[in-house]
């Protein structure tokens, strides 16, 4: 899930961005410092959306820096158990897919792809459903509901676990199929094969 936090905190401007404005430096202490970080309450920050540095700053003897309050407000995905997400298959292996939603990517493990014995073809990049004949490549767009969230210290980069073996889950084309009322592996009707 997207969000917008906003948070208030004190930052250093250096001496030699004295006469720069105070808003566009401060928007680049902001941004070097909580840019691109995964922190276990603000989630995967992926951007500084908004800043304002207060123009009165305080000097700590020995330091010829000076100390600005800001208030922002940060874009940051938070991935949430049980949440549903959609999104595209970037890489395929043999223990599974890599789907990225938002800006991460999360782990679709072949036990949790689909009620079928699963093979991995290297050399096409696909998993393949024995009995069903179900493709997963990388392209493929799916939904998945997210199982497992391990955001981890500051400065690793987190896990995310997902599984599409759930009503309403899967390949999106697959979805597609089963509301038309199509099988997975389609076979021709006993009855009408005598009557042609």
């Amino acid at each position: 899930m997207f969000k917008l936090i906003t948070l208030q905190d004190t930052i250093r401007i250096p001496p030699e961005t004295f006469g720069k404005p105070l808003e566009k430096v401060g928007r680049d202490q902001v941004k070097q410092k909580y840019e691109g970080i995964v922190d276990e309450e603000l989630g995967y920050v992926i951007a500084v959306t908004g800043i304002q540095v207060s123009p009165i700053g305080k000097i700590i003897p020995g330091d010829g820096a000076t100390y600005h309050k800001v208030t922002f407000s940060l874009l940051a995905f938070y991935p949430i158990i049980q949440e549903v997400v959609e999104g595209d298959v970037v890489e395929i292996a043999d223990f599974g897919a890599f789907v990225r939603i938002g800006p991460v990517d999360a782990l679709l493990h072949v036990s949790q792809l689909m009620d079928d014995y699963i093979s991995y073809d290297e050399k096409q990049g696909v998993l393949l459903g024995k009995e069903t004949k179900r493709k997963l490549t990388s392209g493929d767009q799916v939904r998945v509901r997210i199982t497992a969230v391990s955001l981890g210290r500051a400065g690793s980069s987190g896990k995310i676990g997902v599984t599409a073996r759930q009503p309403f889950l899967g390949k999106l084309e697959w979805l597609k199929q089963e509301q038309a009322g199509e099988a997975p592996e389609k076979k021709p009707a006993e009855g009408k094969a005598k009557a042609a």
